[in-house]
């Protein structure tokens, strides 16, 4: 069995050659034990540090590393982009995870364990199982909550978290929504799920263990009406209004509300 594991990166250069490590030792060995082949695909995207210039140097390292480049930025952009290179590959598995090292190696692993027969798995950090450390602030909680139950309530999607930035999925079901997927920003992993449950394929939300290092950085109440928004727009492309969506999209910027989300 083979895994191809995206990692997104922009602008990373304090953290991405401690992941890159981490991981490529961590699957290295599994490697070399015969358990699990791997490759692990950094998606450079709009990057204005020396992103690329550490990942040229973990590439050579390890010889299951190799990157593409863009400048085009978003997080969901890269792992469209990155979905579409690791289809063109002999894999089983397509994944992604954050490049903070919020899932640790060992984490991402126990995802892979179990898959077993699901089509996709992703980890949650709502689970009454996962370990959250630092624990989070009442804000972080009841802002997620909220977002959680827009989810539930708009997408019929039964999930305690959609959010996580590390999910994996066999390479049939990723083959069969590519695309349709759309969205790149605020409301990509929802759009993602959405469109896997759609098609029928079965997904298992799983406990995990998350070290948080970037909630300090985000600005709650921009970041979360952003997110509101984009998820109310997702759910109404999803439905009868959506040509009225894209009309609106090929409006002329002055004459739109922004919503760049």
């Amino acid at each position: 069995m083979k895994i191809s594991i995206i990692i997104p990166a922009y602008n990373e250069e304090k953290r991405i050659g401690n992941t890159l490590e981490e991981y490529g030792r961590f699957f290295k060995n599994l490697k070399n034990n015969k358990i699990i082949d791997f490759e692990i695909l950094i998606v450079i995207n709009n990057t204005k540090d020396r992103t690329e210039e550490i990942v040229k140097i973990y590439s050579k390292r390890y010889k299951e590393i190799r990157y593409l480049n863009f400048k085009e930025s978003g997080k969901g952009f890269a792992i469209i982009e990155g979905f579409k290179e690791a289809l063109k590959g002999k894999n089983d598995i397509i994944g992604f995870v954050d490049a903070d090292m919020a899932t640790s190696p060992d984490a991402y692993y126990e995802l892979i364990k179990n898959l077993n027969n699901y089509d996709g798995i992703f980890a949650s950090r709502y689970l009454k199982s996962s370990i959250v450390d630092p624990k989070q602030s009442i804000q972080r909680i009841i802002s997620s909550r909220i977002f959680n139950f827009l989810i539930r309530v708009l997408f019929f999607m039964n999930y305690r978290d959609t959010q996580c930035g590390a999910k994996l999925f066999k390479k049939q079901a990723i083959e069969a929504i590519i695309s349709n997927l759309s969205i790149t920003k605020w409301a990509f992993d929802v759009d993602l799920l959405y469109l896997l449950k759609k098609k029928g394929f079965r997904l298992k939300e799983h406990q995990t263990i998350w070290k948080d290092r970037e909630y300090s950085k985000i600005n709650l109440k921009k970041a979360g009406l952003k997110m509101m928004l984009a998820i109310i727009r997702l759910r109404l492309i999803n439905s009868k209004l959506k040509d009225f969506v894209r009309f609106y999209d090929k409006m002329p910027e002055k004459l739109k509300i922004s919503h760049r989300i």
